[in-house]
């Protein structure tokens, strides 16, 4: 029973890791990070991302075009390529390491402590790759809104919001978190019950002085 639960946690928790490592990927690379709609041409939207501004037509034209310097753009944009770009390494590192933790990869079954080092290793790195998303996606939103209510810039200039991409990378984040979170926490139950069980501490057996042979203390006043 407690097996199969160990099984389904690991299996639950790889799943949701590397859907949330897609994700993350997916929110890294596509520009759709910030929205923009211009009340003077509304056949047009701007969408903003990491490496990339596009602009979407009703026809259905799309021209996007790269940004220019990366010392240029802005602080939040530029770490955020950093660490996207860590957090999808870290990702993939997971992935390597805790596949052969689980419970039903043959080649490391006679090595059971090396895969619940290898899946908690692994869970560690979805952990860490989680955080590294959700830290960029946090701060881009916050910057976002504080523009969008920003009182000195006047109401007819267009203001930047949530791209489809923005709620992507927080739902990528959480399912990269409780996915290693999931990975660790069944490694630590799986050495918890792998360990020995201390047997039950019996007095020390005396010896029959007459046939030399081992007698319990409690019995040992029935000897003559």
């Amino acid at each position: 029973m407690a097996t199969s639960w160990w099984a389904r946690a690991q299996a639950g928790g790889m799943l949701l890791a590397l859907l949330g490592w897609v994700s993350s990927c997916v929110t890294t690379f596509v520009p759709l990070w910030k929205n923009l709609n211009l009340e003077l041409n509304e056949l047009e939207v701007w969408t903003m991302g990491l490496w990339q501004v596009c602009i979407i037509q009703e026809e259905g034209a799309v021209e996007c075009r790269a940004h220019g310097s990366f010392l240029a753009l802005p602080p939040e944009l530029r770490i955020s390529r950093l660490l996207m770009c860590l957090s999808n390494g870290l990702g993939l590192l997971g992935s390597l390491l805790a596949a052969p933790g689980l419970e039903g990869w043959r080649p490391c079954e006679d090595r059971p402590r090396l895969k619940r080092r290898l899946l908690l290793a692994g869970g560690a790195a979805f952990g860490a790759a989680g955080m590294t998303t959700l830290a960029p996606v946090s701060w881009v939103a916050y910057n976002t809104v504080l523009d969008f209510w920003d009182d000195s810039v006047p109401d007819i200039v267009p203001r930047w919001e949530f791209g489809e991409a923005t709620f992507l990378g927080w739902f990528a984040g959480a399912f990269l978190a409780v996915g290693g979170l999931l990975l660790a926490c069944s490694a630590c139950s799986t050495r918890a019950a792998g360990l020995p069980t201390p047997a039950c501490h019996q007095p020390p057996a005396t010896r029959n002085p007459a046939r030399g042979q081992p007698l319990h203390p409690k019995n040992a006043d029935l000897v003559i």
